[in-house]
């Protein structure tokens, strides 16, 4: 797989693999093409070269049965967070009333019992990222895309939200795919961190397989031996790509 911009090629001779059920990290410096890789995944944009396959089959335009999780909430700010949340089903012809019994069960699930009549703006940054996830969710996709989706938390907030993704997917078991700078983020949620080299045609460099048992705490994990063992190995490998970048740059 490729894709290029102009003379700039931003991923090239990728050849990666989400098995159904994994969650998969990527990592990799500023600018190597993680969130073109996701862009290709989800249809938005079409590869210049190879294919996307979904459950075996060629991906031709929207992948529909994938869920985009952005690092920017995508919250309508003039609708509550019940109508945000029902909005998926309205536009896929749920009638109304059952869309909005199906997003009040939604935001239940997610620890937002009693806010669906607040606005965004009435919410906090977890609670906007609750209702976000909640608004991919109910649509029930197959694939989880999620682009660096805890970023602009703050650090008790985001480990938080860490903790609620792996209690949602460990219920359901969905396949993810997870882009993040934060390679203890990634190991910290993930079966599989993927590593990528830096750009221009950046492509997966490492693959590292991450035996820590489940379930987890992303904090408690965070300070175990085994833990701090994977990061250095990996740490090793990401840390010459970003230090290229970094040169380039």
């Amino acid at each position: 797989m490729a894709q290029l911009f102009g003379n700039y090629t931003a991923v090239q001779g990728v050849n990666l693999q989400v098995a159904p059920g994994e969650f998969v990290a990527v990592v990799g410096p500023t600018g190597c093409g993680k969130s073109t890789l996701l862009n290709i995944i989800a249809g938005i944009r079409p590869p210049v070269d190879g294919e996307v396959r979904i459950f075996g089959e060629a991906l031709h335009g929207l992948n529909r049965r994938a869920g985009y999780l952005f690092q920017q909430d995508a919250l309508l700010p003039w609708k509550t967070a019940l109508e945000n949340v029902a909005l998926g089903l309205t536009f896929a012809g749920e009638p109304r009333q059952r869309a909005r019994e199906l997003a009040g069960e939604w935001l239940t699930t997610v620890g937002l019992a009693g806010f669906g009549d607040r606005y965004p703006h009435q919410l906090s940054g977890g609670m906007r990222k609750r209702v976000a996830l909640a608004q991919v969710l109910i649509m029930d996709p197959k694939i989880l895309l999620m682009d660096e989706p805890f970023s602009a938390l703050d650090v008790q907030t985001r480990q938080l939200m860490e903790n609620e993704l792996l209690r949602l997917w460990e219920a359901d078991q969905k396949s993810v795919l997870f882009i993040t700078h934060d390679l203890e983020e990634a190991i910290a949620l993930a079966d599989r961190v993927v590593v990528m080299s830096a750009g221009p045609a950046s492509r997966p460099i490492g693959d590292f397989p991450i035996n820590l048992s489940r379930p987890r705490d992303v904090t408690e994990i965070r300070l175990t031996d085994d833990f701090l063992e994977i990061h250095r190995e990996i740490w090793e490998l990401l840390r010459e790509e970003v230090m290229r970048a970094h040169g380039q740059a």
